[in-house]
């Protein structure tokens, strides 16, 4: 990721991708695992699914609760805003209509296998971020930037995992299933 300067309120975004030699159902099934995340993940700590629902659909909520040595510990409420099998499950975080950040991850069939790619946008709404930013209004763009870097170099990480169980043909460890 290269230095762009850019402020919390620009709605930056970051984006990784890897190409797995498994197809799109298969990558889907780790993808669409939510409970897989925080086994892959140094921040997310835990994920818990909220209504009843047990696995992703259009408008479902799952609580997350993360840490981060910086930032300390906090939990948010994700709402499912787009959520197509095989192709897409993307959430916004706390609000969707004014989220703290939206994650979506893309799935498309390429050359007998899929490419992979994890997005996501900080903002527009105030995040556990704009309090650092509060406390040092002269750093946001290093702050804005470094946060960006921690994202994507986890995104890079959790593509590298869902590859490797993707490839083995490893099934998400749902019970009954």
């Amino acid at each position: 990721m290269e230095w762009t300067g850019a402020r919390y309120a620009d709605k930056p975004t970051a984006e990784v991708h890897t190409w797995i030699a498994a197809p799109p159902a298969q990558v889907w099934a780790q993808v669409s695992d939510i409970e897989l995340m925080p086994r892959i993940s140094p921040e997310l700590q835990s994920v818990e699914w909220l209504d009843g629902e047990s696995g992703p659909a259009l408008g479902a909520r799952f609580v997350g609760r993360s840490k981060h040595e910086a930032f300390g510990e906090w939990a948010t409420t994700s709402h499912i805003v787009e959520y197509e099998p095989a192709r897409v499950l993307a959430w916004a975080v706390e609000d969707p209509e004014h989220p703290t950040a939206v994650w979506r991850f893309t799935l498309e069939s390429q050359d007998g296998g899929t490419l992979l790619r994890q997005w996501m946008q900080m903002g527009p709404a105030r995040s556990g971020l704009s309090f650092a930013i509060d406390r040092m209004p002269e750093k946001e763009q290093k702050i804005v930037f470094v946060r960006m870097r921690e994202f994507e170099a986890n995104m890079t990480a959790t593509l590298a995992v869902i590859k490797e169980l993707a490839e083995r043909g490893h099934a998400p460890g749902k019970a009954g299933a």
